[in-house]
């Protein structure tokens, strides 16, 4: 416990340290930790070209082979149903280095595998969603401080490293241990066994919805580029938050629902993520934070 002491002390010190762990809960975890998206945390540097304002879409491109249902699993993954040999001892290495790299001392309860590639309906654009499983009250009392250490270290180490397995994107997350997942297929990597079996479903995904609720969210973020043109910085750092929230609460909606990852809702944030919109309402806040507190040289 003595480095994790060390660890608050520092906190303490840095008064600013905490609101950029809050920031970067709000707009990295629901939003950009999910699918790759590679981003340094809010207000930590500069970004290096100012956003464009040219119209984002003409319209929210739609790739049905990307939700399409397969008969098996990825089979560059898995061997039938068990994941194969060879790349459960290079994922387990990989959470071993990522661990041995962080400051404090910690225990993993379990590594697991989620998402798409735990599932039937992987495709091109999936990633191997790492799982770090820990006990975040063994840390501290304080899981909200824990957990925003723990989003700003695997955030610095998915920025440093592109680790890839067959072209699969390696993404590390760290999971409270009594986090309630909502996925329908989730492996333990340490134990090599199923803890929630996926099923294979012949699904009806309603793309048309989930497109017409993308294009709304793109429209609003139309709006805010306006706000920025006008110089009306705190309105874009406003409406942005506001907006990412909106898109938090629908894809929570989504999940929460009987149709779960193949909820309309769910289907538009991942829409959302593959044509860089959430990536553009990031830079816009960034930005909007830069102009709002820099000073033009007389």
């Amino acid at each position: 416990m003595k480095e994790w002491i060390e660890y608050l002390s520092i906190v303490e010190e840095a008064n600013s340290f905490k609101n950029r762990i809050r920031t970067y809960i709000k707009d990295r975890n629901d939003l950009m930790g999910v699918g790759g998206q590679k981003n340094s945390p809010p207000y930590t540097q500069k970004m290096t070209s100012k956003v464009t304002f040219d119209k984002q879409l003409q319209e929210i491109a739609v790739d049905a082979e990307g939700f399409k249902i397969h008969d098996t699993l990825e089979q560059k993954i898995w061997s039938g149903e068990e994941l194969k040999p060879d790349i459960r001892e290079r994922l387990i290495k990989i959470v071993e280095d990522f661990v041995d790299g962080l400051p404090i001392n910690v225990e993993v309860k379990d590594i697991t595998l989620t998402g798409s590639l735990a599932n039937y309906n992987w495709s091109r654009y999936s990633d191997v969603d790492l799982h770090v499983i820990v006990d975040f009250d063994s840390i501290d009392e304080n899981t909200d401080l824990v957990k925003g250490f723990f989003d700003a270290q695997r955030a610095r180490w998915n920025e440093r490293h592109d680790i890839k397995m067959h072209g699969y994107d390696v993404e590390i997350y760290v999971e409270n241990d009594k986090e309630e997942h909502l996925s329908t297929g989730v492996y333990s990597i340490m134990n090599d066994n199923w803890l929630v079996h996926p099923e294979r479903i012949e699904r009806t995904v309603d793309l048309e919805t989930a497109k017409k609720k993308a294009e709304d969210f793109d429209d609003r973020l139309q709006k805010i580029k306006d706000l920025y043109q006008d110089n009306e910085y705190q309105k874009v750092l406003d409406q942005v938050d506001r907006l990412k929230q909106k898109i938090r609460d629908m894809r929570s909606a989504g999940l929460e629902s009987e149709e779960m990852e193949y909820s309309p809702e769910n289907i538009a944030f991942k829409l959302l993520r593959r044509s860089s919109i959430l990536n553009k309402l990031t830079k816009l806040k960034y930005n909007a934070y830069d102009d709002l507190r820099s000073m033009e040289q007389e």
